[in-house]
Formats: structure tokens, sequence, C-alpha cells
């Protein structure tokens, strides 16, 4: 066994799961010996409410990357295993165990922020390199992690970029911030509001629960406002639902939303009338079907092909996640220090943006896009800086 597995329970706050970390050392145990077997995990969202097509897309997309390095017939091939989280910050330290447990080489993931939060500290004890391609959460790049990256920008950036975009492009002057009360909307919905403010404008704010039907309270609270620009903070499970409550209830300000939201979900629930016009920011751009880049048409292809489907949100920087762990195996670096300290030093174009990480975990890359929903279809505008919305 690489790793004692006793050290890293520890980590772990829920009681059943240090227990279940306690009776897995005891069977077993080999001493320290062991399973050089490279594994790439995933970990984060694949059934339940928590949007579970946004995780989808980046496993997927993980296991594409994997099967086309396995394809290459390496001295070593890399085994995939999914561990779904239900995108559940109570759910997830279970799962990112069984990982430990099972002696994963390294994570593509967690993918959500709240869930990022609860685990990454026990992939940390357990030294196991991971790369977040969606959690966006600014206070996890603060926590001095070594293990840990993220292939996408944090809330910090796209907050402000989404305020500056409602005030100078669309010219907002009254805002209303509503934010479905997760621990990624949260921050990014304070985030704009902090910079609103320092704008000129200060938003009035409300919270919805995505897991409830009805928000005539929130609706009739954005009616008395009278706002220019709505901001959403959250996840198409819930903002679909907002935002056909809004426009069914004669609320014709322009609607604006986060990576979280940007799904053709958020339009099969809505509707396509009350979703015609919505404009969703990503720190990503892999849905944008123009991209020049070669390696971005192959990778839409291949993903189609593996999949029968379109490769979606968050799909690219799945697949750059993943691309920079088998780059590194390539490159004869298999042991958690190693790997580590190759991902630090990583610096190559991927299909979702440049990859290169700063000191504390963080991508480089800052640039912020921006979509629109045109005629009942997600279409990329380009850079939230310089576009224009239709």
């Amino acid at each position: 066994m690489r790793r004692n597995k006793m050290r890293f329970t520890s980590a772990l706050a829920l009681g059943t799961v240090l227990a279940l970390g306690a009776a897995a050392c005891g069977e077993g145990d080999d001493g320290g010996g062991g399973s050089d077997e490279l594994t790439i995990a995933y970990v984060g969202v694949q059934t339940g409410d928590n949007s579970p097509e946004l995780g989808v897309n980046i496993s997927n997309a993980v296991k594409l990357a994997v099967d086309q390095y396995n394809a290459t017939n390496p001295a070593k091939k890399v085994a995939f295993k999914a561990y779904d989280t239900k995108g559940d910050p109570a759910v997830a330290p279970g799962q990112v165990q069984k990982a430990i447990d099972d002696e994963v080489t390294a994570v593509v993931g967690p993918v959500f922020s709240g869930e990022s939060k609860a685990t990454v500290p026990s992939l940390e004890e357990a030294e196991i390199p991971n790369i977040s391609p969606s959690a966006t959460a600014s206070a996890l790049g603060k926590n001095g992690w070594k293990y840990w990256h993220r292939v996408i920008s944090n809330d910090d950036a796209q907050g402000q970029v989404d305020a500056e975009f409602s005030i100078k492009t669309l010219g907002a002057k009254k805002i209303f911030v509503i934010d479905d009360n997760q621990e990624y909307s949260v921050g990014l919905a304070d985030k704009f509001i902090a910079s609103a403010t320092a704008l000129g404008v200060t938003p009035e704010r409300d919270k919805i629960d995505p897991k409830a039907t009805d928000y005539s309270s929130t609706v009739n609270k954005v009616k008395s406002a009278k706002p220019d620009v709505i901001f959403f903070g959250g996840y198409y499970n819930g903002g679909d639902k907002l935002l056909k409550q809004l426009r069914d209830g004669g609320v014709t300000a322009k609607f604006l939303s986060d990576d979280g939201a940007l799904d053709a979900k958020l339009i099969d629930g809505a509707g396509k009338k009350q979703a015609e016009g919505a404009l969703l920011s990503c720190a990503c751009q892999s849905i944008n079907p123009t991209a020049e880049n070669p390696a971005v048409a192959k990778f839409i292809a291949d993903y189609k092909a593996a999949f029968s489907k379109d490769q979606g949100t968050y799909s690219a920087e799945g697949y750059d996640a993943a691309t920079v762990f088998l780059n590194a195996f390539k490159a004869g670096k298999t042991s958690p220090a190693e790997l580590n300290e190759y991902v630090k030093t990583v610096n190559f174009q991927g299909v979702s943006k440049p990859i290169k990480f700063e000191a504390n975990g963080e991508i480089a890359v800052k640039t912020i896009y921006m979509f629109q929903v045109v005629d009942g279809k997600l279409k990329f505008l380009g850079d939230a800086a310089k576009v224009k919305p239709e």
C-alpha cells in the first residue's frame, strides 16, 4: 500500500466516515509496500438535484482524455474511476475517503466549491494532487493548500467583471441580486455587490431555495425594486424556475447569471420564450463553435463521437485537467511528490485556455466570457470586457 490510510481519516469530520476509514485500515494494510497502479479519479456530481449535467460534462471529458492516452499504448496504462458526490458537501467526504482508500494517483475535482471546502483538506493530508475544473469560490485559493489547483478563474474575477458588464455595458442604474444560498453562489453574489457598489450602484438583494417551487415573494420584491439588471448567483437548477417566474410575472429587466447556470437545461426549465436574451458569464469558452485552435475542433468532434452528445460547460476544463496529469505520467512522474511538482511547472495551450498555474494553485489566465440565449440556444459572444449583447 502506497500510503498509511489511518493517517488521512482525521481530516474528515463525520464520525461515520472516520469509522469506515479506520475499518478499512484494519483490513489488508500491507504496511506501506504496494500498488503502483496509475488512476485518475473524477470526484464530483453525477446524479441528484445539484446540476448533475455539469458534472457529467466533466467526467466524460476526463474519461475521453484517459481513453485517448491509453490508445497510444503507453508503457503503463491509466485507470479511470468516478466518485459521485451528488454535488452535496455532506456526501462528498465519504466519496473522497473512498478515493483515498482506493489509492488513486490524482483527482480531477472536486467540481463544486462547497464540496471542495469540505474535502480538499483530506486530499491535502493524503498528498493526492487534485485539479478542480470548475470550483470558483475565491476562498479556496487562500488556504495555502499544496496539492490543490484549478483551471478556472475564481469568483473575485468573475464577480467584478459581471458588475462592470452590468453597469458599463448594459447601463444599469438599478440592480437586484439573487443567490441560491450555496457556497459558490453566495461568494459570487457578494463580490458582484461589492464591485457594483464601488462603481456607484448599490444593489438590492434576496435569496431563494433552489429546491422550492414558488418564488413569488422574490418576484414581488424585484417588481417593486424595478431594476434594470437582475444578477442571479447560482445553478440552472433553481435559476430556470426563477427566470420563468420572473418573466411570467412581467419582469423585463435584463437577466445575468453565471457558469453554474450556463447550460441548455436553463432554457429547457425556464422555457424558450422566457429564457430569450438571458446573459451568462463564465471563465470558460468551451462551447465556442468558432474557436480557431484546431485542437478545440478535434476535442469537440472526439467528445461527440465518444458520447453521442455535444460537450458542454466545463468539458474542456475537465479534459485539460486530466491532460496535466497524463502529461506528467508520460514524463515519468508518477509518485505524489513528483506528480505535484510537475503540475506546478506546466505551461501549455489547452483546449480551454493556456494552462499555467500561479504559486497558490490559481490559473494564470483570468478572462471572463459572455454567452447569451439567442433563438433558444446558447450563443458565445466573447470576452465580456469587449462584447455587446444582442
